[in-house]
């Protein structure tokens, strides 16, 4: 497992392992790194040579950008900060190559880039859901893997410690858009937030969690967590960890009452509420809500 520096994380607002349905965030394969909503510029994660820039197909999606694109770098893994926590001998570090995605290039191969350095402009390709917000995805492969295709990135572990918020499900609208709305709750303020700045949503057993819950029927856990260790929120069980994945149990979140699409779970160094997705809904700034979650035979699955 690659473990990924603070430096890295910590240019970005926000960062998610689990919250995508793409087969290559599997067990926390990749990471995506999103960026404040005003910047559109694509800021590099790591230091190496650009390798190849390349457009490649997407889904189609009304709302999206005509194309993808997949940047791959020669990754000097010192200059990055990456570690190595697995066996010395299978150390992948000498030869790694990061894929890239939703960016634009402003690159060609032979470049040189150094953490922080522009790669190019951000897109939302069909990839993106209509509720993500603008982010960088960035997975690594070994340098004798396939670097095209979605799956065969190695498992990487931020390096930070995500402090955890207690949420009692209540909060008020204070952002809308058309597929999902922001309460204020909970707030940075709910928690002892540690020296690296991030919080996240945590179970009722204290553990920080992440990923799309539940409609994309497999989440994580950002925090330390028992294998086996069976997880509930607001009072209902979510799901078991398996080593740090989270599949998450048959349940329906609603909202007064109403169900949703789901929650969106993820890490923060920025200001904090609780991201409901609800395509279509009729809430205003200023509405006052209680979320809470019910077991469910028939719960919202996305593909």
């Amino acid at each position: 497992m690659l473990r990924l520096p603070r430096p890295m994380l910590s240019r970005f607002e926000r960062f998610s392992l689990y919250n995508s349905p793409y087969p290559a965030h599997d067990s926390g394969c990749a990471i995506d790194l999103y960026v404040a909503a005003d910047d559109p510029v694509a800021r590099s994660p790591v230091a190496g040579v650009v390798r190849e820039a390349r457009t490649v197909r997407a889904p189609d999606k009304p709302y999206a950008h005509d194309d993808e694109y997949l940047i791959l770098v020669d990754v000097d893994a010192d200059a990055t900060g990456l570690d190595w926590l697995g066996d010395p001998d299978d150390d992948p570090r000498d030869g790694l190559v990061a894929r890239i995605l939703h960016v634009d290039p402003g690159v060609d191969a032979g470049d040189e880039v150094a953490v922080g350095d522009s790669l190019g402009r951000l897109v939302r390709s069909g990839f993106f859901a209509p509720w993500v917000s603008n982010h960088v995805h960035v997975g690594f492969r070994a340098a004798d893997a396939n670097h095209h295709r979605a799956r065969g990135s190695l498992p990487v572990s931020p390096d930070v410690t995500v402090s955890p918020l207690d949420w009692d499900g209540t909060g008020t609208v204070v952002e809308t858009a058309e597929t999902f709305v922001v309460l204020d709750a909970p707030t940075r303020a709910d928690a002892a937030v540690g020296s690296d700045g991030f919080v996240g949503l945590a179970s009722d057993e204290g553990v920080v969690l992440d990923g799309g819950l539940a409609h994309y029927g497999f989440g994580g856990a950002l925090s330390p967590v028992e294998d086996g260790r069976s997880l509930s929120l607001l009072g209902e069980r979510v799901g078991r960890a398996a080593g740090r994945d989270v599949p998450w149990a048959d349940f329906d979140v609603l909202v007064d009452g109403v169900r949703i699409t789901g929650l969106s779970l993820f890490a923060s160094r920025v200001d904090f509420g609780s991201k409901l997705v609800c395509p279509g809904h009729g809430f205003a700034t200023g509405d006052e809500v209680s979320v809470e979650i019910r077991p469910s035979a028939d719960p919202i699955r996305l593909d």
